[in-house]
């Protein structure tokens, strides 16, 4: 099995420490290539320096080494790291696409860090991975065991949620969810779930009239061409263990419509997937924990999720 590649991320958060904490519950189950500065690891791991991406030692740690000059220190970015960091991720890419790796995980970024140091200029790792694919047609998606959920708006106010959503984008993201329910998680016919924008789906537009001209014109479109989608639904009922037995995706308008019940299913074993992409990507549904780094507490559920996530998607696309 080739490996799944992690990319370091922010050196004075809690990647590293997570991705060796991974790496101990995983080693026997998933071979793992972190690329990153050996010196930011935690003290004391255990660690092998490939010599290239076959090189993977069975039972050290084991690193595709990059200097990045400045150590580390717990809950201090430096952006004197960014070129390192940024690096980290193209290199990762690079692997997946030349088919030295079979998937990429993230660790989280700091991107004021990146910013400072490097003038990074993407919103996030979602936006730069898709700039290094050559595609702008990528959705973002949160899955766990008992839910997969895609806002179709993401980090915006809310007061710009209406006018930010168009037919254009909630029509490419179902196609783009469509397809990578197909691709990478092996359904054959998904079965999609569209949460309404307002209070009770717009309640026949007394409630709004969004659901009426917009949402329904794009979802009876798709059904024409064969899609399986219900809705637009009441987002207050599309939640509970029944209602998501009757589907395997639910699309959401906006960032929280889709995020809280996620996190309110499974908080720490969430994962980012980004679908839309020529390869698997995955990462933690966290961020760098500058609070807590180095002090050795850090949780790697939702790291472990991610890459046994990432492995199961690149399964899937091999297929």
């Amino acid at each position: 099995m080739q490996p799944v590649a992690i990319s370091c991320g922010e050196p004075a958060g809690i990647g590293p420490e997570i991705a060796v904490s991974a790496w101990h519950q995983l080693k026997a189950e998933v071979p793992l290539l972190w690329i990153g500065d050996p010196g930011h690891l935690p003290q004391g791991t255990s660690f092998h320096v490939a010599t290239d991406p076959t090189d993977i030692h069975p039972l050290k740690f084991t690193v595709l080494a990059r200097e990045f000059g400045a150590p580390a220190v717990a809950g201090q970015p430096n952006p004197t790291h960014a070129a390192g960091v940024i690096s980290a991720i193209s290199d990762g890419v690079d692997l997946v696409q030349s088919g030295a790796a079979c998937a990429l995980c993230t660790a989280p970024i700091h991107k004021a860090a990146l910013i400072d140091g490097a003038d990074f200029s993407y919103p996030g790792h979602t936006e730069y991975l898709a700039a290094l694919a050559g595609t702008d047609q990528v959705v973002m998606m949160l899955a766990c065991d008992d839910l997969r959920v895609v806002p179709v708006t993401i980090h915006i106010p809310f007061a710009d949620v209406p006018q930010k959503l168009t037919a254009a984008l909630l029509t490419n993201t179902l196609l783009t969810t469509h397809a990578g329910l197909r691709c990478d998680f092996g359904i054959a016919r998904p079965r999609i779930a569209v949460a309404g924008l307002n209070p009770h789906a717009g309640e026949d537009g007394k409630m709004g009239r969004e659901e009426i001209g917009l949402l329904t014109p794009v979802l009876d479109a798709l059904r024409a061409q064969g899609m399986d989608i219900a809705g637009p639904l009441s987002a207050d009922t599309m939640f509970h263990a029944a209602a998501r037995a009757r589907y395997d995706v639910a699309v959401c308008m906006y960032h929280d419509q889709a995020l809280i019940p996620i996190k309110t299913l499974d908080f720490s074993g969430g994962v980012n997937v980004t679908l839309g992409l020529p390869f698997v990507r995955t990462s933690p549904d966290h961020g760098t924990a500058f609070d807590i780094a180095g002090r050795g507490v850090a949780d790697p559920t939702s790291m472990i999720a991610a890459i046994r996530m990432a492995a199961k998607m690149a399964d899937a696309r091999a297929v």
